[in-house]
Protein backbone atom coordinates (compact mmCIF):
# COMPACT_ATOMS: atom_id res chain seq x y z
CA UNK A 1 0.00 0.00 0.00
CA UNK A 2 1.83 3.53 -0.89
CA UNK A 3 1.87 5.35 2.36
CA UNK A 4 1.98 8.63 0.90
CA UNK A 5 -0.49 8.26 -1.55
CA UNK A 6 -2.71 7.83 1.54
CA UNK A 7 -1.46 11.38 3.01
CA UNK A 8 -2.08 12.79 0.35
CA UNK A 9 -5.97 11.88 0.13
CA UNK A 10 -5.96 12.44 3.68
CA UNK A 11 -4.78 16.06 2.92
CA UNK A 12 -7.98 15.93 0.04
CA UNK A 13 -10.36 15.14 2.74
CA UNK A 14 -9.31 17.02 5.01
CA UNK A 15 -9.68 20.07 2.13
CA UNK A 16 -12.81 18.90 1.48
CA UNK A 17 -14.18 19.40 5.46
CA UNK A 18 -12.62 22.38 5.06
CA UNK A 19 -13.86 23.50 2.42
CA UNK A 20 -17.77 21.97 3.74
CA UNK A 21 -17.67 24.52 6.62
CA UNK A 22 -18.61 27.77 6.13
CA UNK A 23 -15.90 30.51 6.72
CA UNK A 24 -17.65 32.54 9.58
CA UNK A 25 -18.55 29.41 11.35
CA UNK A 26 -14.71 28.42 10.79
CA UNK A 27 -13.78 31.70 12.57
CA UNK A 28 -16.33 31.35 15.56
CA UNK A 29 -14.95 27.84 16.34
CA UNK A 30 -11.21 28.78 16.45
CA UNK A 31 -11.56 27.98 20.25
CA UNK A 32 -11.56 24.07 20.62
CA UNK A 33 -15.15 23.31 22.16
CA UNK A 34 -15.00 19.92 24.28
CA UNK A 35 -18.88 19.44 23.73
CA UNK A 36 -20.54 17.19 21.60
CA UNK A 37 -21.99 19.34 17.69
CA UNK A 38 -25.14 20.77 18.33
CA UNK A 39 -27.75 19.43 14.81
CA UNK A 40 -30.90 19.96 13.53
CA UNK A 41 -32.59 17.14 11.41
CA UNK A 42 -34.42 17.56 8.67
CA UNK A 43 -36.69 15.46 5.99
CA UNK A 44 -38.50 15.92 2.91
CA UNK A 45 -40.89 13.56 2.80
CA UNK A 46 -42.10 13.10 -1.45
CA UNK A 47 -45.59 11.88 -2.45
CA UNK A 48 -45.60 7.64 -2.54
CA UNK A 49 -42.65 7.55 0.19
CA UNK A 50 -42.72 5.13 3.31
CA UNK A 51 -43.71 7.71 6.37
CA UNK A 52 -42.99 5.89 9.88
CA UNK A 53 -44.68 6.84 12.54
CA UNK A 54 -41.83 9.17 14.12
CA UNK A 55 -40.61 10.19 10.56
CA UNK A 56 -37.50 11.13 12.34
CA UNK A 57 -36.55 8.69 14.93
CA UNK A 58 -33.93 6.51 13.01
CA UNK A 59 -32.31 9.76 11.89
CA UNK A 60 -32.44 10.80 15.79
CA UNK A 61 -30.55 7.55 16.69
CA UNK A 62 -28.00 8.27 13.89
CA UNK A 63 -27.49 11.09 14.65
CA UNK A 64 -26.69 10.65 18.09
CA UNK A 65 -24.74 7.40 17.75
CA UNK A 66 -22.32 9.64 15.45
CA UNK A 67 -21.65 11.92 18.41
CA UNK A 68 -24.54 14.76 17.98
CA UNK A 69 -26.17 16.35 20.79
CA UNK A 70 -30.15 16.86 18.68
CA UNK A 71 -31.54 20.27 19.63
CA UNK A 72 -34.10 20.67 16.78
CA UNK A 73 -36.54 18.83 14.19
CA UNK A 74 -37.69 19.96 10.63
CA UNK A 75 -40.36 17.86 8.23
CA UNK A 76 -41.53 19.09 4.90
CA UNK A 77 -43.98 17.79 2.79
CA UNK A 78 -43.55 18.72 -0.99
CA UNK A 79 -44.78 17.22 -4.29
CA UNK A 80 -41.44 17.59 -5.58
CA UNK A 81 -38.14 18.50 -4.08
CA UNK A 82 -36.46 21.84 -4.89
CA UNK A 83 -33.49 21.80 -8.11
CA UNK A 84 -31.47 24.43 -5.91
CA UNK A 85 -31.95 23.76 -1.96
CA UNK A 86 -34.29 20.74 -1.99
CA UNK A 87 -36.63 22.05 0.89
CA UNK A 88 -38.98 24.83 -0.52
CA UNK A 89 -37.53 28.36 -0.08
CA UNK A 90 -39.80 28.95 3.02
CA UNK A 91 -38.46 26.12 4.82
CA UNK A 92 -35.03 26.33 4.42
CA UNK A 93 -35.47 30.41 5.92
CA UNK A 94 -37.42 28.67 8.82
CA UNK A 95 -34.09 26.16 8.74
CA UNK A 96 -31.72 28.88 9.24
CA UNK A 97 -33.86 30.65 11.95
CA UNK A 98 -33.73 27.09 13.96
CA UNK A 99 -29.76 27.65 13.30
CA UNK A 100 -29.60 30.34 14.61
CA UNK A 101 -32.34 29.47 17.38
CA UNK A 102 -30.63 26.68 18.73
CA UNK A 103 -26.90 28.10 17.88
CA UNK A 104 -26.69 24.35 15.73
CA UNK A 105 -23.35 23.50 14.62
CA UNK A 106 -24.91 21.48 11.57
CA UNK A 107 -28.01 20.07 10.01
CA UNK A 108 -28.22 16.64 8.93
CA UNK A 109 -30.69 15.70 6.44
CA UNK A 110 -32.97 12.08 5.99
CA UNK A 111 -31.86 12.24 2.47
CA UNK A 112 -29.29 11.83 -0.58
CA UNK A 113 -28.75 15.44 -1.40
CA UNK A 114 -26.84 16.25 -4.62
CA UNK A 115 -23.12 18.33 -4.15
CA UNK A 116 -25.28 21.28 -5.83
CA UNK A 117 -27.88 21.46 -3.04
CA UNK A 118 -25.61 20.84 -0.33
CA UNK A 119 -23.45 24.01 -1.28
CA UNK A 120 -26.62 26.15 -1.73
CA UNK A 121 -28.24 24.67 1.81
CA UNK A 122 -24.82 25.50 3.34
CA UNK A 123 -24.62 29.11 2.23
CA UNK A 124 -28.75 29.79 3.02
CA UNK A 125 -27.84 28.61 6.40
CA UNK A 126 -24.52 29.01 7.08
CA UNK A 127 -23.89 26.08 9.08
CA UNK A 128 -22.50 22.45 7.66
CA UNK A 129 -24.97 20.36 5.77
CA UNK A 130 -24.57 16.35 5.96
CA UNK A 131 -27.02 14.16 4.26
CA UNK A 132 -28.20 10.46 4.98
CA UNK A 133 -25.24 8.81 3.13
CA UNK A 134 -22.41 11.26 4.95
CA UNK A 135 -23.83 10.35 8.05
CA UNK A 136 -23.74 6.30 7.73
CA UNK A 137 -20.21 6.67 6.17
CA UNK A 138 -19.18 8.99 9.16
CA UNK A 139 -20.56 6.07 12.04
CA UNK A 140 -18.96 3.27 9.78
CA UNK A 141 -15.74 5.27 9.78
CA UNK A 142 -15.96 6.08 13.23
CA UNK A 143 -16.61 1.94 14.43
CA UNK A 144 -14.39 0.01 11.86
CA UNK A 145 -11.43 -1.20 13.62
CA UNK A 146 -10.84 -4.44 11.56
CA UNK A 147 -8.20 -3.77 8.78
CA UNK A 148 -11.14 -5.14 6.63
CA UNK A 149 -13.62 -2.91 7.13
CA UNK A 150 -11.13 0.22 7.45
CA UNK A 151 -10.69 -0.54 3.78
CA UNK A 152 -14.16 -0.98 3.01
CA UNK A 153 -15.19 2.68 4.89
CA UNK A 154 -12.69 4.32 3.45
CA UNK A 155 -13.26 3.12 -0.35
CA UNK A 156 -16.78 3.72 0.20
CA UNK A 157 -16.27 7.44 1.46
CA UNK A 158 -13.86 8.01 -1.79
CA UNK A 159 -16.21 6.69 -3.97
CA UNK A 160 -19.31 8.98 -2.17
CA UNK A 161 -16.73 12.11 -2.50
CA UNK A 162 -15.36 11.58 -6.05
CA UNK A 163 -18.15 13.22 -7.81
CA UNK A 164 -18.16 16.26 -5.10
CA UNK A 165 -14.65 17.34 -5.80
CA UNK A 166 -15.97 19.81 -8.59
CA UNK A 167 -17.54 21.52 -5.43
CA UNK A 168 -14.39 21.90 -3.26
CA UNK A 169 -12.30 24.87 -4.91
CA UNK A 170 -15.02 27.63 -5.90
CA UNK A 171 -12.89 29.65 -3.78
CA UNK A 172 -9.71 29.23 -6.26
CA UNK A 173 -11.76 29.10 -9.20
CA UNK A 174 -9.78 30.77 -12.22
CA UNK A 175 -11.19 34.68 -12.99
CA UNK A 176 -10.08 34.36 -16.65
CA UNK A 177 -10.01 32.29 -19.45
CA UNK A 178 -7.92 31.34 -22.15
CA UNK A 179 -4.05 29.54 -22.78
CA UNK A 180 -1.85 30.94 -19.92
CA UNK A 181 -4.64 31.74 -18.03
CA UNK A 182 -5.38 28.19 -16.30
CA UNK A 183 -5.77 29.02 -11.99
CA UNK A 184 -4.74 27.33 -9.33
CA UNK A 185 -8.63 26.02 -8.66
CA UNK A 186 -8.66 24.05 -11.46
CA UNK A 187 -5.29 22.64 -11.08
CA UNK A 188 -6.43 21.48 -7.49
CA UNK A 189 -9.56 19.83 -8.73
CA UNK A 190 -7.46 17.72 -11.10
CA UNK A 191 -5.07 16.65 -8.72
CA UNK A 192 -7.03 16.00 -6.03
CA UNK A 193 -9.55 13.82 -8.80
CA UNK A 194 -6.71 11.76 -9.80
CA UNK A 195 -5.38 11.16 -6.18
CA UNK A 196 -8.96 10.00 -5.30
CA UNK A 197 -8.87 7.67 -8.75
CA UNK A 198 -5.92 6.38 -7.73
CA UNK A 199 -6.89 5.60 -3.99
CA UNK A 200 -10.24 3.48 -5.16
CA UNK A 201 -7.99 1.58 -7.21
CA UNK A 202 -5.81 0.68 -5.04
CA UNK A 203 -8.22 0.03 -2.45
CA UNK A 204 -10.27 -2.13 -4.72
CA UNK A 205 -7.37 -4.23 -5.20
CA UNK A 206 -6.62 -4.39 -1.48
CA UNK A 207 -10.13 -5.83 -1.27
CA UNK A 208 -9.99 -8.07 -3.59
CA UNK A 209 -7.12 -10.05 -2.33
CA UNK A 210 -8.95 -9.55 1.21
CA UNK A 211 -12.14 -11.44 -0.36
CA UNK A 212 -10.14 -13.82 -1.80
CA UNK A 213 -8.61 -14.59 1.36
CA UNK A 214 -11.87 -14.50 3.48
CA UNK A 215 -13.64 -16.93 0.75
CA UNK A 216 -10.40 -19.41 1.26
CA UNK A 217 -10.65 -19.23 4.99
CA UNK A 218 -14.47 -19.81 5.44
CA UNK A 219 -14.36 -22.65 2.21
CA UNK A 220 -11.32 -24.15 4.64
CA UNK A 221 -14.24 -24.99 7.52
CA UNK A 222 -17.05 -25.69 5.19
CA UNK A 223 -17.25 -28.93 7.17
CA UNK A 224 -19.33 -27.73 9.67
CA UNK A 225 -22.30 -26.40 9.17
CA UNK A 226 -22.53 -22.27 9.29
CA UNK A 227 -25.23 -20.43 10.99
CA UNK A 228 -25.06 -16.43 9.86
CA UNK A 229 -27.22 -13.74 12.14
CA UNK A 230 -28.93 -10.96 9.89
CA UNK A 231 -31.01 -8.17 10.41
CA UNK A 232 -31.96 -4.20 10.79
CA UNK A 233 -29.36 -2.42 12.84
CA UNK A 234 -30.09 -2.27 16.67
CA UNK A 235 -32.39 -5.59 16.64
CA UNK A 236 -30.54 -7.56 19.09
CA UNK A 237 -27.69 -9.77 16.56
CA UNK A 238 -25.27 -9.65 19.35
CA UNK A 239 -27.33 -10.13 22.32
CA UNK A 240 -28.74 -13.17 20.53
CA UNK A 241 -25.90 -14.33 20.19
CA UNK A 242 -24.54 -14.30 23.29
CA UNK A 243 -27.16 -16.10 24.88
CA UNK A 244 -26.93 -19.00 22.04
CA UNK A 245 -23.53 -19.27 22.60
CA UNK A 246 -22.19 -17.58 25.74
CA UNK A 247 -19.80 -15.38 23.28
CA UNK A 248 -19.34 -12.69 25.52
CA UNK A 249 -19.24 -9.99 22.57
CA UNK A 250 -20.22 -6.36 22.65
CA UNK A 251 -23.80 -5.86 22.55
CA UNK A 252 -24.82 -2.10 22.54
CA UNK A 253 -28.14 -0.39 22.44
CA UNK A 254 -27.11 1.49 19.98
CA UNK A 255 -26.86 1.67 16.06
CA UNK A 256 -24.41 -0.08 13.87
CA UNK A 257 -22.72 -1.28 17.08
CA UNK A 258 -21.25 -4.30 15.27
CA UNK A 259 -19.31 -3.58 12.15
CA UNK A 260 -16.93 -6.56 11.94
CA UNK A 261 -18.12 -10.36 11.19
CA UNK A 262 -17.76 -12.61 14.84
CA UNK A 263 -18.06 -16.11 14.46
CA UNK A 264 -18.15 -18.39 17.48
CA UNK A 265 -18.10 -22.00 17.84
CA UNK A 266 -22.01 -23.10 19.23
CA UNK A 267 -22.47 -26.51 20.88
CA UNK A 268 -26.13 -27.51 19.18
CA UNK A 269 -27.73 -29.47 20.84
CA UNK A 270 -28.14 -33.12 18.89
CA UNK A 271 -26.10 -31.75 16.61
CA UNK A 272 -22.43 -31.03 17.61
CA UNK A 273 -20.69 -28.42 16.81
CA UNK A 274 -22.28 -25.03 14.35
CA UNK A 275 -20.23 -22.41 13.73
CA UNK A 276 -22.74 -19.01 14.28
CA UNK A 277 -21.80 -15.49 12.47
CA UNK A 278 -22.86 -12.10 13.76
CA UNK A 279 -22.46 -9.55 11.05
CA UNK A 280 -23.07 -5.96 10.36
CA UNK A 281 -26.79 -5.16 10.55
CA UNK A 282 -28.79 -3.18 7.25
CA UNK A 283 -30.47 -0.15 7.62
CA UNK A 284 -33.24 1.66 5.44
CA UNK A 285 -31.55 3.29 2.13
CA UNK A 286 -27.84 1.75 3.17
CA UNK A 287 -25.82 3.46 0.25
CA UNK A 288 -24.85 0.70 -2.22
CA UNK A 289 -21.21 1.76 -2.16
CA UNK A 290 -21.42 0.86 1.29
CA UNK A 291 -23.15 -2.66 0.81
CA UNK A 292 -20.06 -3.48 -2.80
CA UNK A 293 -17.32 -1.91 -0.41
CA UNK A 294 -18.93 -4.69 2.53
CA UNK A 295 -18.95 -7.41 0.52
CA UNK A 296 -15.97 -9.45 1.77
CA UNK A 297 -17.43 -8.71 5.51
CA UNK A 298 -20.41 -10.39 4.64
CA UNK A 299 -18.79 -13.35 3.06
CA UNK A 300 -19.76 -15.25 6.27
CA UNK A 301 -23.29 -14.98 5.44
CA UNK A 302 -22.92 -15.31 1.79
CA UNK A 303 -21.52 -18.68 2.57
CA UNK A 304 -23.69 -19.71 5.15
CA UNK A 305 -25.73 -23.07 4.93
CA UNK A 306 -28.65 -21.16 7.31
CA UNK A 307 -29.71 -17.48 7.81
CA UNK A 308 -31.52 -16.11 10.97
CA UNK A 309 -33.10 -12.37 9.79
CA UNK A 310 -33.81 -10.87 13.68
CA UNK A 311 -36.37 -8.44 13.23
CA UNK A 312 -37.03 -6.17 15.91
CA UNK A 313 -40.63 -7.01 16.92
CA UNK A 314 -41.21 -4.68 19.66
CA UNK A 315 -40.25 -1.53 16.51
CA UNK A 316 -43.75 0.19 15.31
CA UNK A 317 -41.85 0.03 11.98
CA UNK A 318 -41.09 -3.61 11.94
CA UNK A 319 -42.63 -4.54 8.79
CA UNK A 320 -40.51 -2.08 7.17
CA UNK A 321 -37.32 -3.18 7.96
CA UNK A 322 -37.64 -6.69 8.01
CA UNK A 323 -38.32 -5.55 4.12
CA UNK A 324 -35.03 -2.92 4.36
CA UNK A 325 -33.51 -6.38 5.07
CA UNK A 326 -34.85 -8.55 2.18
CA UNK A 327 -33.79 -5.89 0.18
CA UNK A 328 -30.20 -5.89 1.10
CA UNK A 329 -30.21 -9.74 1.14
CA UNK A 330 -31.54 -9.49 -2.61
CA UNK A 331 -28.42 -6.86 -3.57
CA UNK A 332 -26.14 -9.72 -2.04
CA UNK A 333 -27.99 -12.12 -4.17
CA UNK A 334 -28.52 -14.69 -1.42
CA UNK A 335 -32.13 -13.78 -0.80
CA UNK A 336 -32.79 -17.61 -1.70
CA UNK A 337 -30.99 -18.59 0.74
CA UNK A 338 -32.92 -20.47 3.64
CA UNK A 339 -33.68 -18.26 6.46
CA UNK A 340 -35.95 -18.23 9.61
CA UNK A 341 -37.51 -14.79 11.11
CA UNK A 342 -36.45 -14.55 14.29
CA UNK A 343 -38.54 -12.09 15.93
CA UNK A 344 -36.57 -10.89 18.92
CA UNK A 345 -37.65 -8.27 21.93
CA UNK A 346 -41.00 -9.88 22.84
CA UNK A 347 -40.02 -8.67 26.37
CA UNK A 348 -40.27 -5.37 25.22
CA UNK A 349 -43.88 -5.36 23.81
CA UNK A 350 -46.49 -4.94 26.22
CA UNK A 351 -49.95 -5.95 24.44
CA UNK A 352 -49.90 -9.51 23.13
CA UNK A 353 -51.76 -7.74 20.28
CA UNK A 354 -48.68 -6.31 18.72
CA UNK A 355 -46.48 -9.65 18.29
CA UNK A 356 -50.06 -11.26 17.16
CA UNK A 357 -49.99 -8.51 14.16
CA UNK A 358 -46.55 -9.71 13.32
CA UNK A 359 -47.54 -13.12 13.03
CA UNK A 360 -50.56 -12.98 11.57
CA UNK A 361 -48.27 -11.66 8.77
CA UNK A 362 -45.19 -14.31 9.29
CA UNK A 363 -46.94 -17.27 11.07
CA UNK A 364 -43.64 -19.32 10.56
CA UNK A 365 -41.46 -16.14 12.42
CA UNK A 366 -40.21 -17.33 15.92
CA UNK A 367 -40.73 -15.35 18.89
CA UNK A 368 -37.76 -14.97 21.19
CA UNK A 369 -35.92 -12.47 23.72
CA UNK A 370 -32.45 -12.71 23.43
CA UNK A 371 -32.63 -10.67 26.98
CA UNK A 372 -34.50 -12.94 29.53
CA UNK A 373 -33.50 -15.80 26.89
CA UNK A 374 -37.51 -16.93 26.41
CA UNK A 375 -38.02 -18.83 23.23
CA UNK A 376 -34.38 -19.73 22.95
CA UNK A 377 -35.11 -23.30 23.16
CA UNK A 378 -37.94 -23.23 20.19
CA UNK A 379 -35.05 -21.43 18.33
CA UNK A 380 -32.48 -23.84 18.96
CA UNK A 381 -34.77 -26.75 17.52
CA UNK A 382 -35.59 -24.71 14.85
CA UNK A 383 -32.32 -24.25 14.22
CA UNK A 384 -31.78 -27.95 14.42
CA UNK A 385 -34.72 -29.10 11.80
CA UNK A 386 -33.76 -26.73 10.02
CA UNK A 387 -30.35 -27.75 9.78
CA UNK A 388 -31.62 -31.47 9.13
CA UNK A 389 -32.04 -30.79 5.60
CA UNK A 390 -28.31 -30.74 5.18
CA UNK A 391 -27.28 -33.68 7.33
CA UNK A 392 -26.62 -36.88 6.94
CA UNK A 393 -27.92 -40.08 9.60
CA UNK A 394 -24.78 -42.63 8.89
CA UNK A 395 -23.38 -45.84 9.97
CA UNK A 396 -19.68 -45.73 8.90
CA UNK A 397 -17.19 -48.84 9.22
CA UNK A 398 -13.56 -48.59 10.20
CA UNK A 399 -10.66 -50.24 10.37
CA UNK A 400 -10.18 -50.27 14.61
CA UNK A 401 -6.93 -48.88 14.15
CA UNK A 402 -7.92 -45.72 12.45
CA UNK A 403 -7.86 -43.16 15.46
CA UNK A 404 -7.33 -39.57 13.13
CA UNK A 405 -10.91 -40.87 11.64
CA UNK A 406 -12.46 -41.33 14.22
CA UNK A 407 -11.64 -38.32 16.08
CA UNK A 408 -12.40 -36.63 12.87
CA UNK A 409 -15.95 -38.22 13.14
CA UNK A 410 -16.62 -37.09 16.54
CA UNK A 411 -15.16 -33.36 15.84
CA UNK A 412 -17.34 -32.64 12.52
CA UNK A 413 -20.76 -34.27 13.54
CA UNK A 414 -22.30 -36.20 16.88
CA UNK A 415 -21.10 -39.88 17.18
CA UNK A 416 -24.76 -41.50 18.75
CA UNK A 417 -23.37 -44.77 19.32
CA UNK A 418 -19.75 -46.71 18.73
CA UNK A 419 -19.99 -50.70 18.39
CA UNK A 420 -16.76 -52.43 18.26
CA UNK A 421 -16.40 -56.45 16.12
CA UNK A 422 -13.59 -58.67 15.80
CA UNK A 423 -11.98 -56.30 12.67
CA UNK A 424 -13.98 -53.30 12.29
CA UNK A 425 -15.63 -50.67 14.59
CA UNK A 426 -19.40 -49.20 13.41
CA UNK A 427 -20.34 -45.78 14.51
CA UNK A 428 -23.58 -44.54 13.98
CA UNK A 429 -22.67 -40.19 13.48
CA UNK A 430 -24.86 -37.86 11.99
CA UNK A 431 -22.81 -35.07 10.17
CA UNK A 432 -23.07 -32.47 7.70
CA UNK A 433 -22.83 -33.66 4.68
CA UNK A 434 -19.82 -31.25 3.58
CA UNK A 435 -17.61 -33.02 5.78
CA UNK A 436 -18.02 -36.27 3.44
CA UNK A 437 -14.96 -35.87 1.35
CA UNK A 438 -12.14 -37.32 4.21
CA UNK A 439 -14.54 -39.79 5.38
CA UNK A 440 -14.97 -41.68 1.56
CA UNK A 441 -11.71 -41.97 1.72
CA UNK A 442 -10.80 -44.17 4.92
CA UNK A 443 -13.83 -45.82 5.63
CA UNK A 444 -14.46 -49.64 5.04
CA UNK A 445 -18.00 -48.61 4.05
CA UNK A 446 -20.28 -45.83 4.79
CA UNK A 447 -24.86 -46.58 5.09
CA UNK A 448 -27.61 -44.66 6.36
CA UNK A 449 -28.71 -45.22 9.27
CA UNK A 450 -31.56 -48.07 9.51
CA UNK A 451 -30.72 -49.73 6.34
CA UNK A 452 -29.26 -53.21 7.48
CA UNK A 453 -25.87 -54.46 6.63
CA UNK A 454 -25.52 -56.99 3.65
CA UNK A 455 -26.77 -60.48 4.41
CA UNK A 456 -24.46 -63.41 4.78
CA UNK A 457 -24.90 -64.52 1.52
CA UNK A 458 -24.65 -61.35 -0.27
CA UNK A 459 -21.24 -60.91 1.59
CA UNK A 460 -20.25 -64.53 0.41
CA UNK A 461 -21.11 -64.07 -3.09
CA UNK A 462 -19.61 -60.56 -2.59
CA UNK A 463 -16.17 -62.42 -1.29
CA UNK A 464 -16.44 -64.02 -4.40
CA UNK A 465 -16.04 -61.24 -6.52
CA UNK A 466 -12.59 -60.02 -7.85
CA UNK A 467 -13.45 -56.66 -6.63
CA UNK A 468 -13.76 -57.72 -2.95
CA UNK A 469 -9.79 -57.50 -3.08
CA UNK A 470 -10.58 -54.24 -1.28
CA UNK A 471 -12.69 -52.54 1.05
CA UNK A 472 -15.74 -51.49 -0.80
CA UNK A 473 -17.56 -48.00 -0.14
CA UNK A 474 -21.22 -47.32 -0.55
CA UNK A 475 -22.34 -44.11 -1.53
CA UNK A 476 -23.70 -42.33 0.66
CA UNK A 477 -27.49 -41.37 0.71
CA UNK A 478 -29.27 -37.69 1.85
CA UNK A 479 -31.52 -38.13 4.23
CA UNK A 480 -34.64 -36.28 2.63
Amino acid sequence: MNYNLMQEVSAVVARNHLRRTPKHVREQHQVVDDGPERSILARLILPGHQVEEDPLEELHGLATTAGTQVVGELIQRRATASHGTYLGKGKVEELRLMVEKHKADVVVFDNELSAGQIRNLEQSIGVKVVDRTELILDIFAAGASSYESRLAIELAQLEYSLPRLKRMWTHLSRQAMGVGMRGPGEKQIEVDRRLAQRRIHELKQDLAKVERRRARQVAARKEAPTVSLVGYTNAGKSTLMNAMTDANVEAADKLFATLDTRTRRWQLPNWGMVLLSDTVGFIRDLPHSLVASFRSTLEETRQADLLLHVADASSPNVFEQISAVYTVLQELEIEEKDTLLVLNKIDAIRSPAVLNRVLDRYPNAIPVSAKSRKGISLLVESVGEALGREFLDLVVELDPSDGKMMAYLAAKGEVLSTDYDEHSVHIHVRMPAGAMGPLQKSAKSIRPAGVDRFDDASESAESDSPQSASPAVDAPTEVA
